[in-house]
């Protein structure tokens, strides 16, 4: 079955955001263009995190290399919403991330879960076989606003328990550091 690479160079708006309430939300990661075109996938709340994280950790790496400009920090200049409606196109099972020199940008690849195991070789590649996947290219700017919105994102959770640090549930919480007693 032919591969559907949906490719973003550039977007006019790469994000992570989610749907639902905390405890049950869903975790997206949203690429849309001037022409109009959304492409959302799911995946994982640590998803996001690791891939923010890999993330600033490529750009900190990046900035040290001569002739690169890369912005120390960004500030989350998007609050706004997922573009609506959001449709899954698909749901991540890899990711992969790498650095563009001669485009002085960021490559973001997330690949659709697949019954056999995600080949590492159909990642970044431009293979005619394999799983369906997200690429979009940002410049490096833009990435680190990826990264502060994204850290954002996964930081609007639920609060942690000071005693467990487990998400604290609405409804109640069973600590086990207090043997399920409650205060």
């Amino acid at each position: 079955m032919p591969r559907q690479v949906y490719r973003f160079d550039r977007p006019s708006r790469f994000v992570a955001g989610t749907v639902g309430q905390p405890g049950e939300r869903t975790f997206y990661l949203q690429a849309s263009d001037a022409e109009g075109r959304v492409v959302s996938v799911a995946l994982e709340k640590s998803q996001v995190q690791v891939l923010a994280e890999r993330m600033d950790e490529l750009l900190d790496e990046v900035a040290t290399r001569p002739g690169t400009v890369v912005p120390a920090q960004a500030d989350v200049d998007d609050l706004e919403p997922l573009t609506a409606p959001v449709d899954e196109e698909f749901r991540v099972a890899a990711m992969g991330l790498a650095w563009d020199g001669e485009a002085q940008a960021v490559v973001v690849e997330a690949v659709a879960a697949t019954d056999e195991p995600v080949d590492e070789e159909a990642i970044l590649s431009d293979a005619e076989e394999g799983p369906d996947a997200l690429r979009v290219t940002i410049t490096p700017g833009a990435a680190r606003s990826f990264v502060a919105r994204a850290r954002r994102v996964v930081a609007a959770g639920r609060p942690s328990c000071p005693l467990c640090s487990l998400p604290l549930d609405p409804t109640g919480h069973v600590c086990p550091r207090q043997n399920g007693y409650r205060r």
